[in-house]
């Protein structure tokens, strides 16, 4: 139990931590001006990916949009679900496809899974983005993400750009792609691990609670997420 107040003196403390999150506010904005002030990598290799209307570039998911916004979603090839950490983010997706496309930007969730395994768990989760298979491509390798045996086996497998025995074949991150008038691609910006944490809306609902996350004591964190139909 915290200290247990007067009215006045609650507000005392409240404007102190206002104060706090004033600060924290205007870094964040700061880093994410240093996050667009980045310089971009030219993407070379023409990716093609499955989808609802079959193969699709990675122009093409594009859309009408100068700007893409990609979820790397952990579905290995022989899995039989998605991961649960991946499905609480994915949790927070639907809807915001035409708010960004509002404001210049397209979003989609790749995954290595053969496509039809992808819909069967979207339509299991209700829900309404974008996913398509990098199945057949490079692209979840590329963008380190997927890794082999040998890769994880040799410690030299790559993850939020550093080597390590990544303990599983997926991971999750997100990357950002944009696109010119000649319609030449260029990579923008990836985020991995606790990079993700700002995508999480339910997460920062329970940063508001008196309990927090409550994860302390667990074996790992997120050890309590399940995907929402399985609690």
């Amino acid at each position: 139990m915290p200290e247990i107040v007067t009215r006045a003196q609650w507000l005392e403390h409240r404007l102190n931590l206002l104060a706090d999150e004033k600060e924290f506010n205007r870094l964040r904005d700061e880093l994410s001006a240093k996050r667009r002030q980045k310089p971009w990598v030219a993407v070379e290799d023409d990716y093609q990916f499955t989808g609802e209307q079959g193969l699709v570039s990675l122009g093409g998911l594009f859309g009408n949009c100068s700007q893409l916004i990609i979820y790397h979603f952990m579905y290995g090839e022989d899995w039989q679900e998605g991961c649960p950490s991946c499905s609480f983010w994915a949790d927070n997706f639907n809807g915001i496809q035409a708010h960004l496309n509002a404001r210049d930007a397209a979003f989609a969730v790749v995954s290595v899974a053969p496509y039809e395994n992808l819909k069967a768990y979207q339509n299991r989760m209700g829900w309404d983005f974008t996913w398509v298979s990098s199945q057949g491509n490079s692209f979840n390798q590329d963008y380190q993400v997927s890794f082999n045996d040998e890769l994880r086996a040799s410690g030299k497998a790559i993850y939020n750009y550093k080597t390590s025995t990544f303990p599983s074949d997926e991971a999750p991150g997100v990357s950002v792609f944009i696109r010119d008038e000649t319609d030449r691609i260029y990579h923008s910006y990836s985020t991995y691990s606790r990079g993700l944490d700002m995508l999480n809306g339910a997460y920062h609902f329970m940063d508001l609670l008196p309990g927090g996350r409550d994860e302390a004591e667990l074996p790992y964190p997120q050890a309590w997420v399940k995907p929402h139909d399985s609690y």
